[in-house]
């Protein structure tokens, strides 16, 4: 059997680490990275948490004195279209360690109301979102990196069927 990829989900807030939304995140994250060609089994930590943490986890490791809907920590400088290699495994796991990614569950709902639609939606797009920075994606101008960004982004959530109407 071919290895998949780990992507543990852990919550240090109660309740949000639930079996259901889980599986969809790991579910977001296998799609994102097929969809990218990803096809090396790959690690990617996940946490979900609220406002005041992920507050504290920006202020910590970015400097930003603020909350923040998601937070991704890639263990490689990608470039977009790059791909970890056999190489970039580690060796006791066989695993790319992509990197890790933090949810500010609060921040998917307030986002959710803010723009119409559902919690799962919202949830799959900061997922979705995380993931490509985790490959190398950048969206800090306005400019074609941001396009390429938002285009990826839309196409993995058609490829799982999840609309903004959602």
């Amino acid at each position: 059997m071919a290895k998949r990829h780990y992507i543990p989900v852990t919550a240090d807030i109660p309740g949000a680490a639930n079996e259901r939304s889980c599986g969809f995140i790991r579910k977001v994250i296998r799609a994102a990275l097929a969809a990218e060609g990803v096809v090396i089994p790959c690690e990617v930590d996940v946490l979900l948490t609220n406002d005041a943490n992920i507050h504290r986890i920006n202020l910590d490791m970015r400097n930003v004195d603020r909350p923040t809907d998601v937070l991704s920590f890639p263990e490689f400088d990608l470039t977009p279209g790059e791909l970890p290699t056999e190489e970039d495994a580690d060796p006791g796991t066989g695993l790319v360690p992509l990197g890790d990614m933090v949810i500010s569950m609060e921040h998917v709902a307030a986002q959710a109301k803010e723009y119409g639609h559902s919690n799962r939606r919202e949830l799959a797009y900061l997922v979705t979102h995380s993931v490509l920075h985790l490959l190398g994606y950048d969206h800090l101008d306005e400019g074609p990196q941001k396009q390429q960004m938002r285009q990826r982004e839309e196409a993995i959530l058609a490829e799982l069927g999840i609309t903004r109407e959602e």
